[in-house]
């Protein structure tokens, strides 16, 4: 590295810089990477990885920009540079901004629309990502994602441009004009960017996906690059680097078919393709022709690359909103998703050809930059927040989140619900405030988040003489707060509430967002030892296994399921400690209740009464249907007929998982619980029984329905504690 106003023969060739066809073309492979992978192609199922790609070309050019910059007036503008910035960047994300939020309220259900709003805000304010992270998005998990979610990469790249210039300027200044230096300075930085990145997936993955500081090292990955080829070092510029280029696109391509959605990811895992874009940015500066040059330089790339962003940005909208058209339970097919994709390019040929190129040549906007640079900032943010903020008085405008009509209060439940065809002005809880109508131990952290390893539980009953009760599971356990709550209040038990996200009764070892769910072990175990040591009258084990979670070690689910639950049920002791299980071992061949669709109609006698002197009785709680979407998102657009919503009995449940949870029960002499009669007729689910909304998501009670449910409940605990 030689600093400003030193002299080598190499170093002046080795600095110049100018439009690289292979960039282009590697831009090319980065969007269509993403587009198809977004598109449900299935053989290529890391194609997540091209925002990495990305990420390191935007470090290369913006840092090779910034270098050039600080070499010949030994400063930055900053004004020079944010408006180049906000030519290229705003215009063409305001649009499609805007264009998203319609067609967002034309296509989608009311109830979405205040997410929407939420989405618009956060990329005007070029937060999106963060946004992201602090709900917890899983971006390569996601089911049901927001319209806004790809803005997510522009919000790690606007925010590097916002540090990464002051940097190198201060930077510059301090290492005394030396690019050698200042190239130390960046290692350094990209290094403890990438140690964070490493470090952090153990806490939360979703913060390191989508935080500036655990993504800063991708684009510093590419920054890195820009100094070795100002450098004058002569190994880039020698013919048989450009091979580099070959072993890049290779590893590129192997990651984009091995990788996966349960890869750890970004983590070390980035490093991957993060090291192949690097090796083809410097394969592709080396002279001759031995480099991947020839390929990447073809015209199709070239084309596809020119439209990359404008390609990125509007490929996204076309692939979401459609889906939440239909519902999130009818999985667009794959065809109509591969042409939805194909759409996309003409599309964004458009919004190249017409806005994205005519601004980035806008003479006035060349001349007078600085001025604009705030300007169009500001404009676009106040654009974006007030199509946000339109987009609430949209929904008000659209319509009504129920009818006029009423229905008849819902009191006491009884089997074979037939459903409310309609969604009633009485409804409790509305749709709009079904989401948030979770039971109290969430707002008092007796609830315990994915990262507490918090054993100590929470008691509600003041009757001495009352049975002591332990519920155990995950939140479908808590979903039955409510209603044992209720039964505590009464005055009929004493609950111990133990409950975590993500984290079942049932011992088996978890992979949670690509990595191992140790909180979820230590919690398990620390409950079990409390409930070996304060012997409870009876323990209520409820889990959600229709979501199949990620066991560590993979295998078979539901064999692993049951193994496990029967784990649990077995390190359940007696006051003597013996480990011999909470029930007889006197199962009747019969005791299995309901099938393996969850039809059975009430509680089955899994052992001869549901009880030991050994230990406590131990109840499994049947799981609630699934209903495959949000109940509340699905009848706001399905007022007069919420049959449309309504999921049936044989699809409600995963049969192979009910099986097993009958079957540990079974086998340990624990009493199987089965309440679906309450929730579902013979046929189907529904989501409205009397006034009540049963479900505040896809597969958790509302607290209103719960308690509903305390009745029916009590009558099984008291046969279980005879």
């Amino acid at each position: 590295m030689t600093a400003v106003g030193e002299s080598t023969s190499a170093a002046p060739a080795a600095k110049k810089s100018g439009f690289r066809p292979d960039v282009q073309g590697l831009r090319a492979i980065a969007v269509l990477f993403v587009v198809l992978y977004h598109s449900g192609v299935t053989w290529l199922s890391g194609g997540f990885v091209g925002v990495d790609v990305f990420f390191v070309i935007s470090g290369f050019l913006i840092t090779t920009h910034l270098l050039e910059s600080l070499e010949r007036d030994g400063r930055i503008s900053f004004g020079s540079f944010y408006a180049k910035r906000a030519r290229r960047i705003l215009p063409a994300s305001l649009l499609v901004g805007i264009a998203t939020v319609l067609a967002a309220w034309i296509w989608m259900p009311p109830l979405l629309m205040n997410e929407v709003a939420k989405g618009a805000v956060a990329v005007a304010l070029y937060v999106p990502n963060m946004l992201f992270a602090v709900e917890g998005t899983n971006y390569l998990a996601e089911t049901s994602p927001s319209v806004f979610q790809h803005y997510w990469s522009l919000g790690v790249e606007e925010q590097f441009y916002l540090f990464w210039p002051a940097i190198l300027a201060v930077g510059f200044w301090l290492c005394r004009r030396s690019e050698r230096r200042l190239l130390v300075v960046s290692a350094v930085l990209v290094a403890v960017s990438f140690a964070l990145c490493v470090a952090l997936m153990s806490v939360s993955q979703p913060w390191v996906f989508f935080s500036l500081p655990t993504r800063a090292w991708e684009l510093g990955a590419g920054a890195l690059v820009a100094f070795l080829l100002r450098s004058g070092a002569r190994w880039p510029r020698a013919a048989g680097t450009g091979a580099l280029s070959w072993v890049g696109l290779a590893l590129l391509a192997v990651v984009g078919l091995v990788y996966t959605e349960q890869t750890p990811f970004p983590g070390y895992t980035a490093a991957l393709p993060v090291l192949a874009t690097v090796l083809l940015i410097i394969g592709g500066a080396a002279p001759g022709r031995g480099s991947a040059n020839r390929i990447l330089g073809l015209r199709p790339f070239q084309f596809v690359g020119a439209i990359s962003y404008s390609l990125y940005l509007v490929h996204w909208p076309l692939q979401v909103i459609p889906q939440v058209a239909v519902g999130e339970d009818n999985p667009l097919p794959l065809w109509l998703r591969l042409a939805l994709g194909a759409v996309a390019i003409p599309l964004a040929w458009l919004l190249f050809r017409f806005v994205e190129r005519p601004v980035i040549a806008w003479p006035t906007l060349r001349k007078r930059s600085r001025l604009w640079t705030g300007a169009a900032a500001l404009a676009t943010s106040a654009a974006l927040i007030a199509t946000a903020g339109g987009s609430y008085y949209l929904t008000s405008a659209r319509g009504e989140t129920a009818t006029n009509q009423t229905a008849g209060e819902e009191t006491q439940l009884q089997k074979d619900p037939a459903g409310t065809g309609f969604v009633p002005e009485n409804l409790t809880p509305p749709l709009e405030e079904a989401e948030a109508d979770n039971p109290s131990i969430y707002a008092s952290d007796c609830h315990r988040p994915q990262d507490s390893t918090d054993s100590s539980g929470c008691r509600v009953g003041e009757n001495e003489d009352a049975p002591l009760v332990f519920l155990f599971g995950d939140s479908h356990a808590a979903s039955w707060y409510p209603a044992l709550a209720e039964l505590a209040e009464q005055g009929k038990i004493r609950l111990d509430t133990n409950t975590k996200s993500s984290c079942p009764s049932v011992d088996v070892p978890l992979v949670l967002e690509g990595v191992t769910y140790t909180e979820c072990d230590t919690w398990r175990q620390g409950v079990i030892d409390r409930i070996n040591e304060e012997q409870p009258d009876l323990v209520l084990l409820a889990n959600y296994g229709a979501e199949r979670p990620e066991l560590e070690g993979g295998g078979d689910f539901a064999t692993r399921w049951q193994q496990g639950m029967e784990s649990t049920i077995d390190a359940i002791e007696g006051p003597g400690g013996d480990g011999s299980g909470s029930g007889s071992d006197e199962a009747g061949a019969d005791g299995s209740g309901a099938g393996a669709d969850g039809s059975g109609d009430g509680s089955s006698d899994g052992a001869a009464d549901g009880s030991s002197s050994d230990g406590p009785v131990v109840d499994v709680l049947a799981d609630v249907p699934d209903q495959g979407e949000t109940s509340a998102v699905c009848l706001s657009k399905n007022l007069e007929d919420t049959a449309q919503c309504a999921v049936p009995r044989g699809e409600a449940f995963d049969p192979a998982v009910t099986e097993a949870e009958q079957s540990a029960a079974e086998t340990t002499g624990a009493r199987y619980v089965d309440l679906t009669a309450y929730l579902c007729n013979e046929s189907m689910c529904p989501p409205i029984i009397g006034n009540v909304l049963v479900y505040r998501d896809g597969h958790h009670l509302t607290t209103h329905f719960s308690r509903l449910m305390a009745e029916p409940l009590w009558e099984e605990i008291e046969a279980s504690l005879g």
